[in-house]
């Protein structure tokens, strides 16, 4: 038989949960002008006796693909993910591909990490051309031949929302992933173009104002209910 008490308690762990998943809400919202940025989503589930439990979920669906006219941007089109190097050797996974050079000529991300194993591109070279596959041609000087120096490679996994999410827009394989799997015949590199995070800002703040709505409605119940309880020892009183 249901008590006041559980139903304070399992209000309160509804209420808890719903706290949660606005936090992922705010997350994708904050991301929203990140490239390549996949939204996250807590899918909420009732077990027995009420109680509302979730799992956390990757939206891995393309975003928008837009032109930068930058020679080392690179957008992917289609599946894959960009594998990147730590100084310290860790290797993660990206599919933010706004790169630069680093002081020692390296091509890099944004917060250094070298694309690949480390791609070393020439100072002023004359054109730099990323093929679809991902080779990275340069001609040194006008009339030179162009001259193969790299390749950027891309992965991909048996479940990418098994991968493990961490700061700075990157990823891990994790259990449920799967190892990385090489892709060495892709045609998904775009040139001088960017990947779109995926969040649809409109749906994204419905979805905090449905989840606003419910988690008073929990901090209600609990109100109504310690009334209740309280009236009752009252009685017994």
């Amino acid at each position: 038989m249901t008590t006041l008490q559980g139903i304070i308690a399992r209000s309160a762990t509804n209420t808890a949960s719903q706290f949660e998943t606005l936090g992922y809400i705010t997350t994708n919202i904050s991301n929203f002008n990140t490239h390549g940025y996949k939204g996250q989503r807590f899918e909420n589930y009732l077990k027995d006796y009420g109680r509302i439990e979730g799992v956390v979920r990757t939206d891995y669906s393309p975003g928008r693909i837009f032109s930068t006219a930058r020679p080392l941007d690179v957008a992917i089109d289609g599946a894959g993910f960009i594998p990147i190097t730590k100084k310290d050797g860790k290797i993660a996974y990206t599919r933010e591909g706004s790169f630069a050079t680093n002081a020692d000529g390296y091509l890099v991300t944004n917060d250094g990490w070298l694309v690949g194993s480390g791609i070393k591109i020439p100072a002023n070279y004359y054109r730099l051309t990323i093929a679809t596959d991902g080779n990275i041609s340069v001609i040194k000087e006008q009339g030179d031949q162009a001259q193969n120096i790299g390749k950027i490679p891309l992965v991909n996994f048996n479940n990418p929302e098994g991968l493990k999410q961490i700061e700075g827009n990157k990823v891990l394989p994790a259990k449920d992933s799967g190892e990385p799997i090489l892709m060495a015949s892709n045609q998904n590199i775009q040139q001088g173009k960017l990947e779109s995070s995926n969040v649809n800002i409109f749906s994204t703040v419905n979805d905090v104002l449905r989840n606003n709505s419910s988690i008073i409605s929990c901090m209600r119940l609990i109100k109504v209910t310690d009334e209740l309880y309280r009236q009752a020892i009252n009685l017994r009183q």
